[in-house]
């Protein structure tokens, strides 16, 4: 059962409750038992909600016997001559309308028999005592055809209801996955937008730095040469001039790297190999590091259509920034598995460590140029990352639901071939 039961009382057990106590003022009227038995049958329908929810999976077989044991009750009691011929027959349509409610047709058949054959028993005790004529077999026989007629009527308008429910649910499900695509391209288009922007302005702004750069460096080195002898400190000073144009320099390059469109060389690469690269070139950066590694590969995965130079620093960027956020200690998890992006089949690879995570405030923001939680971070990395990602026709993303440490996930197009 998929369906929520609502265990409230309502306006309609209220309506159904004045129902059973009309009951009550019907022949026989001070039959103590009669009256105990509808009071269970009313108490049975107004909590059945409660029962369904308690029981999700029995609970519905639980309400059903429950009424077929108070109804053969009822007519029990009810009935002066015998049971059977008791006006209080028609009870049983309660549970042949329960079951055709919470089953299907098969279920609803076979729930309205076990209904029907506990009518009929009381037969049994009827031909004991009296001489049943053909007139009274119909007569059973109609009252039954009514209880699967009834039965099945009622199933069929909740079997169209349950379908209605999934259908209006599977379209639910699916204008909500088409939000959260559009909300993702929004996002995407308004980054693609920003760093185009900004490619160009860095750009200009790089290759502006690069030439007074060049002659500073060049003056300090000069500077350096002729007082390392008659100046030693103002040789040092001049030192000091030369490694931070370096730095410079190197800072230059990177903004260059983030503003340059890339020339890719594309050709079928396992992004595992990928991967195992990137470890290992980050590991042999970090030998100190106490990083225990686990790799969860499925098999026989298809190559994707890459650039192995540009997507091992893809991987090895990932690496790089888990093995930071873990201070050199903790458990990096490498896994990579076959998926589809927008009917599109590729490959996942997921960069996972055991860190502290991402904070809130920079999950919306990590992929954007000069947003970093590192102190001598210029914020670059992540935004080239991305820029290589879509060069690859490919998404990354950082998944907010981990419960503690970052998860990066890639998608790669698998390649046309296969």
């Amino acid at each position: 059962m998929n369906e929520r039961h609502k265990s409230t009382f309502t306006w309609l057990d209220a309506v159904w409750l004045i129902f059973v106590l009309a009951l009550v003022f019907l022949p026989p009227i001070r039959e103590y038992h009669k009256q105990l038995i509808l009071f269970l049958i009313g108490a049975s329908q107004v909590f059945e909600g409660r029962i369904l929810t308690a029981f999700p999976t029995r609970g519905r077989y639980y309400s059903v016997l429950v009424k077929i044991a108070l109804a053969s009750l009822l007519i029990d009691h009810t009935g002066a001559d015998a049971a059977i011929n008791s006006t209080y027959w028609p009870i049983y349509f309660l549970p042949v309308v329960t079951a055709a409610i919470y089953f299907g047709p098969p279920g609803t058949l076979l729930w309205t028999g076990a209904a029907s054959a506990a009518y009929c028993l009381y037969l049994i005790p009827a031909s004991w005592e009296f001489d049943i004529d053909v007139q009274g077999y119909y007569a059973l026989a109609t009252r039954i055809l009514f209880f699967f007629l009834a039965g099945m009527l009622v199933n069929r308008f909740a079997v169209e209801n349950r379908e209605r429910a999934i259908a209006q649910k599977a379209l639910s499900d699916a204008l909500e996955e088409t939000n959260l695509q559009l909300r993702r391209a929004e996002a995407e288009a308004r980054r693609s937008e920003r760093l185009a922007a900004l490619g160009q302005l860095s750009a200009g702004l790089a290759h502006e730095i690069r030439n007074p750069l060049g002659v500073i460096k060049g003056s300090a080195e000069m500077l350096a040469h002729k007082l390392h002898d008659t100046q030693p400190l103002n040789a040092e000073l001049a030192g000091y001039i030369s490694s931070e144009v370096n730095r410079l320099n190197a800072l230059v390059a990177r903004f260059l790297d983030f503003a340059r469109p890339l020339r890719l060389e594309l050709h079928s690469v396992q992004i595992t190999e990928l991967l195992d690269r990137a470890a290992e070139s980050v590991r042999v950066q970090m030998p100190d590091a106490a990083v225990t590694v686990e790799r969860h590969y499925e098999a026989g995965l298809p190559s994707v259509m890459a650039d192995d130079r540009f997507c091992e620093s893809i991987f090895s960027n990932l690496i790089t920034n888990a093995y930071q956020a873990m201070e050199g200690r903790g458990v990096l998890r490498l896994s990579a598995e076959r998926e589809s992006s927008d009917k599109n089949p590729g490959i996942i690879a997921t960069v996972e460590d055991s860190g502290p995570g991402v904070a809130p405030e920079m999950q919306e923001q990590i992929f954007n140029p000069f947003i970093t939680s590192k102190k001598d971070g210029v914020g670059l990395g992540l935004s080239i990352v991305a820029k290589i990602v879509d060069e690859h026709r490919g998404w990354i993303r950082l998944d907010t639901d981990s419960t503690k440490g970052a998860r990066f996930r890639v998608f790669l197009p698998a390649s046309p071939a296969q």
